[in-house]
Parts: structure tokens; sequence; C-alpha cells
């Protein structure tokens, strides 16, 4: 179901995080970031992924499908995906309508990642207990691809249970949008490989990109060109790299941070608790480089696992959106090029 391309597409990644110790108005930093994914197409970027969270002090997005329609109705060519709607959470029929939905307004862009999540207080607020996630999302991806691809929907499962569901209106795309799984478990990975059309991550996704070719060839799906998604958590490119590190370090190490206490909590340990700036460049896991280093790293990137769509982190929480333009503007113009 995925757009394929000779091309690597490269992708925006949002989170529209507001910080106390940095807080601006909402209303302010939805307005700039969606004015920056409009210039951010006319610049060469192919893609956008929204990521969720709910109850979270910096106002981590809680409704990725409603800013997809907004970002819908402002581009024009921009592909636009979740990275990742938490499944678990939703009813899905309604995800099947409202991806629909999007689907139309945007002309046939809308891509679907879904994830099981795994912060102890969303399901606590959410009145889901977090032993059902697995089972949710799974129950829920059959019904969103049944929908999508024009069936009439009875079914009788251990969560949802539905009685002649049909669609309308159906979505642009045909048979249906494309669904991508994330996660990092071997049982996200199976459910990739079984229930999706492609595997999303982030960061060192070798071995994940290695279970998942296993997990396609047991279920004797084709691998030569699988469908991936991801790359570095943070690559930023700067002109004095030095000094744009000072300037956005701490936001990061904000933000690594509450997710190592996120993670930590739900008994996850897939980032540590980094004390100081020191340890956050010993981590690797923010790169400020120049362009040239960018597209050396890129490179080194997919010869070890063959994306199509690469992204990373866009605004640094807290950070003001409009100084990261410089950085896109850069990449756009001296990395992106070398990939086409």
């Amino acid at each position: 179901m995925t757009p394929t391309t000779s091309r690597l597409r490269f992708g925006l990644w949002y989170a529209f995080r507001n910080p106390p110790q940095w807080r601006r108005r909402y209303q302010d930093i939805y307005a700039e970031v969606l004015e920056q994914i409009v210039w951010a197409e006319q610049l060469g970027y192919d893609d956008v992924w929204l990521t969720e969270h709910h109850f979270a002090d910096d106002g981590h997005a809680p409704s990725p499908l409603i800013q997809a329609a907004a970002i819908a109705v402002k581009t024009k060519r921009m592909r636009i995906g979740t990275g990742v709607l938490l499944l678990p959470f939703y009813h899905p029929v309604r995800v099947a309508e409202d991806g629909a939905t999007i689907d139309i307004l945007s002309g046939g862009r809308f891509e679907l990642g879904v994830g099981v999540g795994y912060r102890v207080e969303e399901f606590a607020g959410l009145g889901i207990p977090r032993s059902q996630r697995g089972g949710r999302t799974d129950e829920g991806l059959e019904i969103i691809r049944r929908l999508w691809e024009g069936e009439t929907v009875t079914y009788q499962g251990k969560y949802f249970q539905i009685d002649q569901a049909r669609l309308t209106p159906e979505p642009v795309q045909q048979p249906r949008p494309p669904i991508w799984v994330g996660g990092f478990s071997p049982a996200a990975i199976k459910r990739a490989a079984r229930l999706g059309d492609g595997y999303i991550g982030t960061g060192d996704m070798k071995t994940h990109y290695q279970q998942y070719l296993t997990e396609l060839r047991t279920l004797g799906k084709d691998t030569t060109s699988p469908n991936l998604a991801g790359g570095h958590f943070w690559l930023i490119v700067a002109n004095d790299p030095e000094k744009s590190w000072h300037e956005i370090a701490p936001h990061v190490l904000y933000q690594i941070n509450v997710y190592a206490e996120w993670l930590g909590k739900a008994g996850q340990y897939l980032f540590p608790h980094l004390p100081d700036e020191a340890a956050l460049k010993a981590s690797g896991l923010l790169n400020i480089v120049t362009p040239e280093m960018a597209v050396q790293m890129i490179k080194d990137y997919i010869a070890e696992v063959p994306l199509q769509r690469f992204y990373t982190w866009t605004i640094p929480p807290g950070y003001p959106v409009s100084k990261m333009n410089e950085h896109l503007e850069l990449f756009a113009t001296k990395v992106i090029p070398h990939f086409r």
C-alpha cells in the first residue's frame, strides 16, 4: 500500500511539546508549526509524522488525527502519517472513519502508523488496562483494514463487537491507505509483519530490521524490498555545530529524561537518564553536524537499514519553532539533494 519510489523520502516529526520551563501559548506553537510544515513542503520535504501522548506536563500532543486533518488542508503534496497513533485508546471504526476523512481532505495522502503505547498514566486516565493493549491493537488493525477495503464488517472479538459496519465515505487511496506498525518489542515486530504494510521505528534499527525480515519470511511474505521508516533520533545540520549544540542540547536533554522517566515507570529502559549535557553527547542521541557529515551518516544508516522513509525529530521541546528553520533549510538544500 505504501507509495514506492527509487529515492529516499525525507520527513518531519512533531510532538507539539510546550515544557513548563519554556512555556508559551499553545495556539502560537500550533500556528507556527503548521506554518513551518507548509514552508517545509515548498523546500522539498516529502512527509510529516505526528506522534501521540496523553496527560503530559508539556502538552505532548494527544490528538494526532485532528492535527493531520489541519495539515491536510494546508498542504498539497506531503504525505501525512501518524508516527505513531496509540491504537488501544481508540475505537477502530472511528479511526477508520477519521482516517478516511483525512485521506479525502488530503487528496489521498494519509498513512496510519500505530503502536500499543506504554505510559502507565495514559492507560489509567483513559480507563484501558495495559494488559489489553496488544489484543486491542490486533483486533483494531483487522477491523480498520477490512473497513478501508470496502467490507461490511461484522466482528465478534474479545474487545470489539461490531455488527454490519460499513465505511462511508471511503478513503481516496485504493484499496486503502498504508498501515505502518511501530514498536521495539518482538511482539510489535511480529505485529508489523502480520498486520502492517511496513515497520516504523527510530534510532538504531539494525536488530529490529533483521527481526522484521525474519517475521516476513516466516509468514511467506516478500522480503526483497520491505517498507521501512525511521532514522536518527536527532540529526540536525548546522553551519556552526558547536554553537547550535549549546543552544539545543538543554531542550533535548529534557526530552530524553522525560522519556526515561515514562519508560522506567512502565518497566522499559530504552533511554537512560542523562545527568548533564556531557552525558547527552556521549549517548549519541543528539547529532548536530555539518551537512557533509549528515550525508555520510544517512548513507551509513541506510546501508544497514534500507529505509524508504527517513525522518528525525524536528523541534526540540521548548525550542523556538522559527529558530529551527535555518537548520531545516540547510538540510533541504545541502543534504536532501544527495539522495534524489
